[in-house]
């Protein structure tokens, strides 16, 4: 497990047994860690039914030659609000770099770079987000809930949503069909 204060730029696999349905085999883009609490995007699961093209509609902006992605599960908190985490070769007007290893952008011009073949040269749309409040995901990482690996961008670009959880935890030497849930006794 890499060990560092903050978690910036860095991935959440959820353990097996979390706790939470909401966060079973998640794998969280961490976008913004510090002494006020933290922010990241799911990208283990997409939203059935729900491409690129279908959020293109909605906000009147023709998909062009942008592919007709799926769109992620971004967390529990305002599902209905949008984020792209792309590529560093594109930047908006909300633009925040993450570590120098992505970046995160949250305004309606990152999707119209997209469709016009302007936009970051690799992206990944989700709708909501998990947050933490100060002290929480420190407390969280003390105990069996979350593993941290590094932000691998092979993970994150060029891994299917549903094996980006056992990929990652492949990253950092784990098998994850050897994780248990639970302890045992003895």
């Amino acid at each position: 497990m890499e060990s560092a204060a903050y978690l910036t730029g860095q991935f959440l696999l959820a353990m097996p047994g979390i706790g939470d349905p909401r966060f079973e085999h998640a794998v969280i883009a961490i976008c913004a860690h510090d002494g006020e609490g933290a922010i990241g995007i799911g990208l283990g699961a997409t939203i059935g039914g729900l491409g690129l093209h279908t959020v293109l509609d909605q906000f009147k902006i023709d998909p062009g030659e942008a592919p007709d992605a799926p769109v992620h599960i971004g967390g529990p908190v305002e599902p209905r609000r949008g984020f792209v985490i792309h590529s560093n070769d594109w930047g908006g007007q909300d633009t925040i770099d993450v570590a120098g290893r992505w970046a995160l952008s949250g305004t309606i011009d990152v999707l119209r770079a997209i469709a016009a073949g302007k936009g970051p040269r690799h992206w990944v749309v989700a709708l909501g987000y998990a947050g933490w409040s100060e002290g929480q995901l420190d407390e969280e990482m003390t105990r069996h809930g979350w593993f941290n690996v590094r932000g691998d961008l092979d993970l994150l670009y060029d891994t299917p949503a549903d094996a980006r959880w056992a990929r990652g935890f492949a990253v950092a030497g784990v098998d994850a069909r050897l994780l248990a849930s639970g302890a045992g006794t003895a």
